[in-house]
């Protein structure tokens, strides 16, 4: 612009880009929904263990003893059923506290009341391996490093996701050979150190 006669020039400088672009993934800063897309997660699950939680719902009888023990029903992608335990990623940013209750209601259903220990120490940190025979848990789509707890529940249970139902039973009858074979991950190690936790193993 030519200058106005009697009038000093103005020289204009740039405009500071700002720190942050407006343009930044959403995951940065948004930790309710930030979680990685399908193949970003599968080249993670190649390179690093992942971080889970495990629960075993338990209800409870009026002296505190565990009488009945929740194994979820699935079918696997061969069309076998298995039997789980809840379990589940724990998200960036978000407590073991919250993973625990976020897992219990997707599995359990949103009114099983879950009651989370006051004291977050788990009774057993659980290795999964890739690798067959490196562990007594195995899991072939990556390493994953698991803290176990107990979850008794107070509420009414409906299976969600991919449940196909939630059956409640004794500790004699969850070890019975034929629910053990139905056990997936090798979880049954896991549901023994429960009870034994407990002083309930049979």
């Amino acid at each position: 612009m030519p200058a106005t006669p009697g009038v000093p020039a103005v020289r204009l400088l740039p405009i500071a880009q700002p720190l942050y672009s407006a343009t930044m993934s959403s995951t940065a800063f948004d930790f309710g929904d930030g979680w990685f897309d399908p193949d970003e997660f599968a080249r993670l699950r190649r390179r690093m263990p992942i971080t889970y939680v495990n629960a075993v719902p338990v209800r409870l009888g009026a002296d505190g003893a565990v009488q009945q023990i929740g194994l979820l029903l699935r079918s696997d992608s061969r069309g076998n059923l298995t039997r789980e335990l809840v379990s589940g990623r724990v998200r960036y940013h978000e407590s073991l506290r919250e993973a625990l209750i976020r897992h219990a209601e997707n599995d359990l259903g949103p009114m099983a009341l879950p009651q989370v220990p006051p004291s977050l120490q788990p009774f057993t940190v659980a290795e999964y391996f890739p690798t067959p025979g490196t562990g007594r848990l195995h899991d072939p789509r990556q390493h994953a490093i698991a803290l176990c707890y107990v979850l008794p529940v107070r509420g009414e249970c409906s299976p969600r996701q991919d449940a196909l139902s939630l059956d409640w039973l004794t500790p004699t009858e969850a070890l019975m050979p034929d629910i053990v074979s139905e056990m997936s991950l090798g979880q049954v190690h896991l549901l023994k150190q429960a009870l034994a936790h407990l002083g309930q193993l049979p």
